[in-house]
C-alpha cells in the first residue's frame, strides 16, 4: 500500500515521543518539533507558538506531575503528500499539586516531511475530560 513506509515511521516516532516524555526526556523531544510549531489548546482557548513554548509545557508536567498510568488506543495515521496527521485516545492517571487526577481525550498532531525528517508541526487535545480521584 502507498505510504505504508511512511505511515509506519510516523507511529514509530510517536512512540518515541510518548517515551520521551512519559520517562522525563523532555529534550529528546526537540529534534521531532518544527522550530515554528504550533500547540492549540484545548477548547481553542489559545496558543501556543515555537518549540521551545510547546516543550516548556511537557517540562512543567514533567517536573510537576507523577503519571501512574498511561494508555494510548485507537491510533489512526492519515497521509497526503509531505503531510500526515495523527490521532489517537488517551487515558492517564495521575498526581499533581497534591491531587489525584483521570484524565482522557484524543491527542491530534500533524508532521510534515522536512527533508529526511518527519516534524510536528500542529498539535491539539479534543474531547478532553479530567477529573479527581
Amino acid at each position: 500500500m502507498a505510504g505504508e513506509s511512511e505511515r509506519e515511521e510516523i507511529t514509530k516516532i510517536m512512540g518515541r515521543m510518548s517515551r520521551a516524555w512519559l520517562e522525563g526526556r523532555i529534550d529528546d523531544l526537540a529534534p521531532m518539533i518544527h522550530p515554528e510549531v504550533i500547540m492549540v489548546l484545548p477548547g481553542f482557548s489559545g496558543r501556543i507558538h515555537g518549540r521551545e513554548n510547546f516543550l516548556a509545557g511537557f517540562r512543567d508536567f514533567s517536573q510537576n506531575a507523577v503519571v501512574h498510568e498511561y494508555r494510548e488506543e485507537d491510533h489512526q495515521v492519515d497521509l497526503a503528500g509531505d503531510t500526515v496527521v495523527v490521532g489517537f485516545r488517551y487515558e492517564m492517571s495521575y498526581e499533581r499539586s497534591g491531587g489525584r487526577y483521570h484524565a482522557t481525550g484524543r491527542d491530534l498532531w500533524v508532521f510534515q516531511k522536512d527533508g529526511a525528517a518527519w516534524l510536528a508541526v500542529w498539535r491539539t487535545m479534543l474531547d478532553v475530560e479530567q477529573h479527581a480521584v
